[in-house]
């Protein structure tokens, strides 16, 4: 079981990332941003201007817009799904490099309750994302070496 550990201690995130990530336009509206989490089923977009990642934008992040609290006005539905993902995308995000290692992911994810981390090379380009899922995978794959050299 050790040598399974050492295993996954020696991962990275190259390996394990998904490449082709769908990202959204910071112009994207709350309806559109509600279509397309219903249709992909991720937690997280990177939200992008050209070329340029500017935030992140989560289920959570979404739903934020319609808590209400007993000090707020309550704006009408249809107002607030013309928002946009700039108005409710996170501005500073954690991501991670292709060459982290997946142990250091799964300390963020853990510490921070994040389910995907965007990864970026270091001209600050989005160049894959990391997932719970992934980090699952590697572990099952780190089990399977395991058991085949036993």
């Amino acid at each position: 079981m050790g040598d399974i550990l050492y295993q996954f201690l020696e991962q990275i995130v190259d390996r394990y990332m998904t490449r082709k990530v769908k990202t959204v336009s910071y112009e994207v509206k709350m309806d559109q941003l509600n279509d397309l989490f219903a249709r992909d089923d991720f937690n997280a977009y990177p939200v992008v201007d050209q070329q340029d990642v500017v935030g992140l934008v989560t289920k959570f992040d979404f739903l934020k817009c319609f808590a209400l609290t007993l000090n707020s006005m309550v704006p009408r539905y249809d107002e607030l799904m013309k928002r946009t993902a700039a108005d409710v995308m996170i501005h500073e995000f954690i991501y991670v490099g292709a060459t982290t290692k997946l142990v250091r992911v799964l300390q963020l994810m853990v510490e921070h309750r994040l389910r995907s981390i965007p990864v970026m090379d270091a001209g600050q380009r989005l160049v894959g994302i990391i997932s719970r899922e992934d980090i699952m995978r590697a572990l099952r794959d780190c089990t399977r070496d395991e058991k085949r050299i036993l």
